[in-house]
């Protein structure tokens, strides 16, 4: 009973690491995706003629949008 006292420290600064590797990843991760945007919304990109085809075209970019998803889910299931 007496040593399951003492490893508790131990497990508490393995978890504690573990948050902080997690929580680094994450970050990591997230500004990856960020930058990989960033760089598909410049000038001409293709994420960028889709964001204006979509602002030109709400109602027409909703309903391909749906089609697609149907589409999709269809072959999936």
């Amino acid at each position: 009973m007496i040593g399951a006292g003492i490893d508790a420290p131990n497990k508490l600064d393995q978890a504690r690491e573990a948050v902080q590797a997690a929580t680094q990843m994450v970050k990591e991760t997230t500004q990856s995706v960020a930058d990989a945007i960033e760089a598909r919304r410049q000038p001409g990109a293709p994420l960028d003629r889709l964001a204006r085809w979509a602002r030109e075209a709400p109602l027409h970019a909703v309903t391909v949008a749906f089609l697609v998803g149907v589409l999709l889910g269809r072959r999936r299931g």
